[in-house]
């Protein structure tokens, strides 16, 4: 007995020690990561970016990580304020990258890109990303609550703006069906949540933030079939109004593009929308034809269907 109550606090010591080291490891680290600066930062007298009408232009912008090989060459791109544009080709054309490039995430080295006629680089950090949604394939949901993480897209929103997003989203009813409602607990990155579902909660993060400019990149790649449909629809609405740059893998969700851009190594190859660009018979026609090559026509689909009924 007493050799058992002599260890007790020898053990507890010895946990307190382990734990101690532990967490002192980790505190270096995040202080260490926290001390880094950024190498993008405001320029002297950078102003407010305000009243954004969209107009988003490219000129000879080229970028490289190493500064030796480049991933983007000589590109030039004019996007009128409103209308969509989607970015298509092989993987490691650049594609993800030319759309970083637009919030500052990576610093143009050659060329330059303007907003409303004025280079980005003039304007704030924190004005040029409040104008800008992005919506990605890998989407990152915070611990905590369903209305906490649509909130993120403005945290001073009211309950009837975030209600407002989720409806927009295709996500409210869903939510309401809940037995906590908007007061669900999406756990540790959204675990508690499918794929579609966690998709549509970020787009009603944009829909609550309302920017003028709009980056999809490849949001609807990871799903099925019919959580895509009701994804696309969503993005539809959000893309109304807005300048947007959409990348897809996917061909069919970017036929009702205003234009489309098919980007390799080499630059952008091909400009036009889909019909020209079939009618062309070059790179998109090659990739459009070799995706559904193996499929019947959503036409041809609905036709059997009804055939058999």
């Amino acid at each position: 007995m007493y050799v058992s109550v002599f260890m007790q606090p020898i053990n507890r010591l010895t946990n307190f020690m382990q734990q101690f080291e532990s967490g002192m490891t980790g505190l270096e680290r995040f202080v260490e990561i926290m001390d880094v600066k950024s190498v993008i930062v405001d320029l002297p007298g950078a102003k407010e970016l305000e009243n954004v009408r969209g107009d988003v232009e490219f000129h000879n912008v080229s970028f490289s990580y190493d500064g030796n090989e480049k991933v983007l060459k000589n590109i030039n791109i004019k996007i009128p304020a409103g209308k969509t544009v989607a970015l298509v080709g092989p993987s490691g054309g650049g594609k993800t990258t030319l759309c970083h490039l637009i919030p500052r995430f990576y610093e143009v080295k050659e060329g330059s890109i303007t907003i409303d006629g004025e280079d980005i680089k003039n304007y704030t950090l924190k004005s040029l990303r409040r104008n800008i949604g992005l919506v990605q394939q890998d989407i990152f949901l915070f611990a905590g609550t369903i209305r906490e993480n649509i909130r993120y897209g403005r945290v001073d929103a009211t309950e009837e703006e975030i209600i407002e997003a989720a409806k927009r989203a295709n996500i409210h009813d869903f939510i309401e069906s809940l037995p906590d409602g908007y007061d669900t607990q999406v756990g540790e990155r959204g675990v508690r949540l499918s794929g579609g579902q966690k998709q549509r909660i970020s787009i009603a993060r944009v829909f609550l933030k309302n920017p003028p400019i709009l980056l999809l990149d490849e949001a609807t790649s990871a799903l099925d079939n019919e959580t895509e449909i009701k994804i696309q629809r969503a993005l539809e609405e959000l893309s109304k109004g807005r300048t947007t740059l959409v990348i897809a893998h996917r061909l069919s969700t970017i036929k009702n593009a205003d234009f489309i851009l098919v980007l390799t190594e080499e630059g952008i190859q091909e400009k036009g929308t889909h019909e020209e660009l079939m009618e062309k018979g070059g790179i998109y026609a090659d990739l459009y034809n070799s995706q559904f090559k193996d499929y019947i026509s959503d036409e041809d689909h609905a036709a059997k269907l009804a055939g058999g009924a």
